[in-house]
Parts: C-alpha cells; sequence; structure tokens
C-alpha cells in the first residue's frame, strides 16, 4: 500500500541542533518520510556525519551557532523556503537555587527560549517559511514537573512553551501551525556522565509508569506527526511524550 498520511515528501524541513541525539534522529527519521532536510548545528564534523546517515540526496548542512543573533541571521540567508522548522537545540544544567548565577541563567535562557524565538522571527522577517508550514518547539516535562536542581532549564522550556502558543494564535491567518513537544528524560549520551549517579539514574525511572526512558526515535515520530498533513488541524497544542512521568507528579 502507497497509503501514509504521515507522508513528508515534498517539504522542506529545518532542524536545529542536528550534530546528536533528538535532533539527528529526528532528521533520520524524517529524511526516510520523503523530507528535504536542512541540518544546522554548531559542530561541523557532527554535522556531517547526521548528513551521511539521510535516506534521499536533496539535504544540506549550515553550521551555526543559534546564541550569536548573526549566525541566526546568516543561517537563514542561506537557507531555502521552509515546510517546516524544528527548534531543537538547547542546553541543560542542574544547580540548586541558591547557586546559580546571571551568566548561567543567560545561558541557559539564550540557549534553549532566546534562540528559537529569534530564529523564529527571522525566518517570519525574510519570507524563508511557507503557507500551511508547522513550526515545532522541543519543550521538556520539566516545564511543568518540577524537580530539585532544574529550576533553571525547566523555567527556560515554559517559556518557550508559552512562547509556542502566541505563534499559533499569530501565525494562524497565514494557516502557520505551532506546537511544542514535551520529552521526558530520554535515552542519550548526555544523561550519562552527568551530575547525577547511575544509582540515581534507576532510581529515577521508577517514576515512570511505562518503567523506562524513552528513545530518541519515539521523540522523533512525534515530531514527525506534527510536521506532517496529518497534523493538520492541530495548532497550539503541548504534546507530553513521556513515559507517563506526567501523572506521577
Amino acid at each position: 500500500m502507497d497509503y501514509n498520511p504521515y507522508t513528508l515528501s515534498g517539504k522542506t524541513i529545518l532542524i536545529t541542533g542536528a550534530s546528536s541525539g533528538i535532533g539527528r534522529v529526528t532528521s533520520i527519521e524524517i529524511s526516510k518520510l520523503g523530507a528535504n532536510v536542512v541540518l544546522t548545528a554548531r559542530n561541523k564534523e557532527r554535522l556531517k556525519e547526521t548528513l551521511t546517515m539521510l535516506t534521499g540526496t536533496n539535504h544540506r548542512m549550515i553550521t551555526a551557532d543559534l546564541i550569536n543573533e548573526d549566525d541566526i541571521q546568516n543561517l537563514v540567508n542561506q537557507c531555502p523556503s521552509i515546510d517546516g522548522l524544528v527548534n531543537n537545540a538547547g542546553i541543560s544544567t542542574s544547580k540548586p537555587i541558591a547557586f546559580y548565577t546571571t551568566k548561567e541563567i543567560d545561558k541557559i535562557f539564550g540557549a534553549n527560549t532566546f534562540a528559537p524565538m529569534l530564529l523564529t522571527r527571522w525566518i517570519l522577517r525574510k519570507k524563508k517559511i511557507n503557507e500551511g508550514a508547522s513550526i515545532v518547539f522541543i519543550s521538556s516535562v520539566a516545564s511543568i514537573c518540577s524537580s530539585i536542581g532544574n529550576g533553571i532549564y525547566g523555567s527556560s522550556k515554559a517559556a518557550l512553551t508559552a512562547y509556542m502558543k502566541y505563534c499559533a494564535k499569530e501565525l494562524a491567518a497565514k494557516g502557520i501551525r505551532a506546537n511544542a513537544v514535551h520529552p521526558g528524560m530520554v535515552e542519550t549520551k548526555l544523561i550519562h556522565g552527568r551530575a547525577i549517579s547511575e544509582e540515581d539514574l534507576i532510581e529515577d525511572v521508577k517514576n515512570y509508569p511505562l518503567g523506562r526512558y524513552g528513545k530518541p526515535k519515539e521523540i522523533a515520530l512525534a515530531i514527525a506527526f506534527l510536521l506532517s498533513d496529518a497534523s493538520a488541524w492541530t495548532t497550539g497544542v503541548s504534546l507530553f511524550v513521556d513515559g507517563g512521568y506526567k501523572l506521577m507528579k
């Protein structure tokens, strides 16, 4: 059967943070669904690795540091007109409230909140996004479920989620949709070797009714749904892909 309501054939999708983790896996999965993928991240070598993993040939990569607005403008200038934008790039930190610094707050909000806001702004101003396009913001379950040491990160993602709703409202007249995916803890290299111990990770898994952390592909397929025409009547939505974590909070 050729029927596939989730096809991305003929669509050009820009993905930030495409050099690793969820961004890399999402790039791979949407290329399998027929998308022409524009990859961007800071690390040129890792971005090249992602490019070699994609299905099809009509893909490109543009190196950019989204903390730098000049880099954002350069990225947008090089980017073709797009049918989808995945604001995935972000960073995390774990620190008790009493030990926050202004520099750390600026860094986390700069990467997780301000960079996607500015990229979306420049994509719109340069008219690089087509009518009927889909914008997907990668938020986090931490945006509504608090945990010790996660205040800066969770707050930055909560702000991003609020911004998504404004985008959905303001851009609806152009047929452009905006939604957010909220992953729980996902099995990537980033969660190992951090301040949290392996023993703590084992204990933390007990907070997930499905008994495990998520896989990058499971987040990627949720993103693919929101990019596809299968979600053409879906906007302003927060899609939690968290193994039931939210049920426990």
